[in-house]
């Protein structure tokens, strides 16, 4: 049996309000047909789940079961929540479509909603037995993020305790219920590579369920060592979307995209095997380093159908996963332990 457990995929670039990506039982009943094993949910979306019913009732959790046609519910996850717990000004009107029409001109209350809404996905988390939500940070930092004018001194470091003041309510209640917090490496968010979970996790005090949701695709857009970093950070990664990249420079363009259309940038997003991930290193690399969980596909290309990268992904997923070998390849030479001949050998 493999170690990572999947195909599965994140419902939420598919939703819609036509069958069958209008409800839970419709949507996931396609997904099966495609052999998918699990469906990581959206929280934030009412059309397959109510976050607060689900925080406040085991039984309609399992009723959420039910409606899913077999196939476990991976994880919940909340990035809309997450991104408006901290929101810069120059983005409050961009945002203000992720929160309720009366939230619009109270950045404030805003803030306070997207913290409660949180605590709501980890009690659901919890009713449904999972143990990680995949989410966002927001972002207080991120107008400042290339250096000039010249950051004022402790600008970096204010921004952070800022942003762990505002999730440490959170982790107190993931906490709680036994949940972690995978927190996607985004631009557009003030976690967006290592350097920067590390600054947040510092932050935090080293909080045991500050988390990774590792996405290689973001990390091919920023030219990061997208294998190398799960040799880094392995045991903080508890979540996996499948997503898939390309970075191609041109003479006019690089890594700033140019303010071009997704089509025209450099950096683009790219269905599963379009792209320039090096997926079987990046399932040997979290296989090495433990990772037991979900393999998602999260589907975004400027290019391809929907319906046909949900097609192609999930075999393209099956095709990954690594059966954990039972034992050594070499067992059959005989290299049991024994201190005399070793010392024989050595000649000691």
């Amino acid at each position: 049996m493999s170690q990572i457990k999947g195909p599965a995929i994140f419902l939420a670039q598919f939703m819609g309000d036509e069958p069958p990506f209008n409800n839970l039982p419709n949507i996931t009943a396609w997904a099966k047909s495609l052999g998918y094993l699990g469906v990581q949910l959206p929280a934030f979306d009412g059309r397959v789940m109510d976050v607060k019913k689900a925080a406040e009732s085991k039984t309609y959790c399992d009723e959420l079961k039910g409606q899913t046609n077999g196939l476990a519910i991976t994880e919940l996850a909340s990035h809309l929540f997450g991104q408006l717990v901290a929101v810069h000004p120059a983005y409050d009107e961009m945002f203000n479509v992720f929160a309720p029409a009366e939230l619009h001109t109270d950045p404030k209350a805003r803030t306070e909603w997207a913290v409660q809404q949180m605590k709501y996905v980890i009690q659901a988390s919890a009713n449904l037995g999972l143990t990680v939500s995949p989410t966002f940070s927001g972002a207080l930092l991120w107008p400042f993020i290339y250096p000039w004018p010249q950051r004022p001194a402790g600008l970096v470091e204010e921004g952070f305790k800022e942003l762990a003041a505002r999730w440490k309510p959170i982790f107190d209640t993931a906490e709680q219920y036994g949940v972690d917090l995978a927190y996607e490496l985004h631009p557009g968010e003030d976690l967006y590579d290592g350097a920067t979970f590390e600054m947040f996790l510092e932050a935090m005090g080293n909080h045991p369920r500050c988390a990774i949701n590792y996405d290689p695709s973001h990390f091919i857009l920023q030219c990061l060592d997208h294998v190398g970093f799960i040799d880094v950070y392995g045991d903080r990664i508890k979540a996996f979307h499948v997503k898939d990249a390309e970075f191609r420079p041109s003479a006019k363009a690089g890594v700033y995209g140019g303010y071009l259309g997704w089509q025209q940038r450099p950096g683009r997003f790219r269905s599963l095997g379009d792209g320039q991930v090096d997926f079987k290193q990046v399932f040997t690399r979290l296989t090495a380093a433990g990772y037991n969980s979900w393999a998602v596909l999260e589907w975004e290309c400027c290019y391809k159908d929907s319906a046909q990268g949900a097609a192609e992904g999930a075999p393209f997923i099956a095709s990954h996963l690594i059966d954990v070998p039972k034992k050594a390849f070499d067992d059959f030479a005989g290299a049991a332990s024994d201190a005399a001949r070793n010392h024989r050998i050595l000649g000691i």
